[in-house]
């Protein structure tokens, strides 16, 4: 199918290494980890007491203070993640085709602090004690109002929730925008910030937290280790400057990588659990390397769903090799969450982040905490040290609750 090609043009990321693209990248390979123990309220009554908190983020320097007041955290990150990818991409505060500019953003999990505030409000005082913008606060699609808002972006705009799989998916359908002629330049991407009380012991009673490594915080996200006892919750936010190229070529804008394809699937099999067939991620790997015309053998990188869960690992090694069969033992693969931990909707955004950083340097992140090796994770991690490595093509994979999988391929820009 012909289509109008898609280059990336902006980045911006605030995460658990910190509040810029710079800090982030200089982080991953340096293989360092952001996993700190919580800060943001008080879990020593919890089994996990772990979280990749952002260490530096400041409000201020994005929102005014009363206009932050009003937002969730989540959407607070997502707007400054968003500032400073368009502010990358050398656009100024509108955009120049306001009606040709659009923006496609996700959350897994949104403002629900503003929403558990009211509730607790309502239940102690009654309605009229409510912040008027509690319901604003919590809605998902907050964000993506924010952004546009920004930016005076008129085109469509769109929220997307895929729970992890919420930013892979969103790059995905904002390129379709621009591949359609819908749009020319789209602001995309994915956030999350929930360290909350009700949210940890939500998952602590879903045991999918590791429970072992408070005391060693750093050491606790090791994936595809015979170790992991489950993944580490953490937030962040980060952005991605779409752009047709003839609009990036027109104003002789910075190209850091090319949009190359990208699908989704879905398992139809278990809310939490992983077909342990791999069949719906199969399916999205093959499928996206399909919608971007290339073969299994053009793949350098993968940069895995890699969540330190025990079934998700060994299930996302079985469906690298249903796709890449024996080749799979020759590409480099690493999880990126080993040093941020998950951070849920915006997990997809960061990495295709550190994919484009991969082909724009030559430098593929680690695998940090690969010490004790699985026999059913037996494929070339890049343990624990970055590899200097000319990568042409990056595959980003990610796997949602709910079955939901996205997976996104990206490329070195060619004239």
């Amino acid at each position: 199918m012909d289509h109008k090609r898609v280059v990336i043009t902006g980045l911006g990321a605030i995460s658990a290494l910190g509040s810029s693209v710079d800090q982030y990248w200089s982080g991953l390979i340096k293989g360092k980890s952001g996993i700190r123990r919580i800060t943001q309220f008080d879990a020593s009554n919890l089994p996990c007491q772990i979280a990749g908190e952002i260490p530096d983020f400041e409000v201020e320097k994005y929102v005014e203070r009363k206009e932050a007041r009003r937002m969730p955290r989540s959407s607070q990150i997502a707007l400054a993640s968003a500032i400073q990818a368009v502010a990358d991409a050398g656009f100024g505060q509108t955009m120049p085709e306001p009606e040709r500019a659009s923006v496609v953003f996700g959350t897994a999990i949104g403002g629900l602090e503003k929403v558990d505030e009211g509730i607790q409000i309502l239940r102690k005082y009654g309605y009229e004690r409510v912040n008027p913008f509690t319901i604003p606060g919590g809605i998902p699609n907050l964000s993506a109002f924010l952004i546009s808002r920004q930016f005076q972006c008129l085109g469509p705009n769109s929220t997307i929730a895929t729970a992890c799989a919420t930013g892979t998916q969103a790059i995905g359908e904002a390129a379709e925008l621009i591949r359609r002629g819908v749009a020319d330049i789209v602001i995309t991407g994915g956030t999350e910030a929930l360290i909350r009380d009700f949210s940890f012991g939500g998952f602590c009673a879903m045991r999918a937290l590791p429970v072992n490594y408070n005391d060693s915080p750093e050491a606790a996200s090791r994936p595809f280790d015979a170790k992991r006892e489950g993944f580490v919750f953490s937030e962040g936010a980060a952005t991605i400057v779409l752009e047709s190229l003839e609009h990036a070529i027109q104003r002789q804008a910075r190209i850091y990588a090319e949009f190359a394809g990208h699908s989704s699937s879905t398992d139809a099999y278990h809310v939490a659990q992983p077909d342990p067939e791999a069949a719906g991620p199969c399916r999205a790997m093959k499928w996206a390397l399909e919608d971007a015309g290339l073969d299994p053998t053009q793949v350098d990188y993968i940069n895995a769903h890699g969540t330190s869960t025990p079934l998700n690992d060994s299930t996302e090694t079985r469906a690298i090799k249903c796709v890449f069969g024996e080749r799979s033992y020759k590409i480099a693969i690493s999880s990126t969450k080993s040093m941020v931990g998950h951070a849920m909707g915006a997990s997809g955004t960061l990495e295709a982040i550190a994919c484009v950083l991969t082909i724009d340097n030559g430098i593929i992140p680690p695998t940090i905490n690969y010490e004790y090796p699985d026999p059913e994770c037996d494929l070339d991690y890049v343990p624990n040290d970055p590899r200097m490595q000319h990568v042409e093509v990056t595959m980003s994979n990610s796997f949602g609750l709910g079955g939901q999988n996205a997976c996104l391929v990206l490329k070195k820009y060619q004239p």
